[in-house]
């Protein structure tokens, strides 16, 4: 089966649909405001609280949204997809290339 074209790329979009490519330029949006609050706030607290919006908003969404019953098994799938997607961001030769870039995600 063939890619799906741009336009029907953009009509998954309007029903929320998002494929690889718009999940990324999504992700460089919250990866761009962190990157300028890292003019005020240190890198490690600016990791800190990302990682608490992510875990706040994720539990919004498995009680609210989705309607998860049992906490601990969603709660062991996103821990696994997380540690998934740290691995594959560690073993990213571009990030943290030099020190002027180190803060730079």
């Amino acid at each position: 089966m063939p890619p799906p074209n741009r336009q029907q790329r953009r009509a998954k979009r309007k029903e929320g649909i998002l494929d690889d490519d718009a999940l990324a330029k999504l992700a460089d949006k919250f990866i761009d405001l962190a990157n300028r609050q890292n003019q005020r706030v240190p890198a490690t607290a600016l990791a800190w609280a990302m990682l608490w919006a992510t875990a706040r908003y994720n539990a919004h969404v498995a009680k609210a949204v989705l309607g998860i019953e049992k906490h601990e098994e969603f709660v062991d799938k996103m821990a696994e997809d997380f540690k998934d997607m740290l691995r594959q961001h560690l073993a990213d030769p571009a990030l943290g290339r030099s020190a002027d870039d180190s803060a730079q995600a």
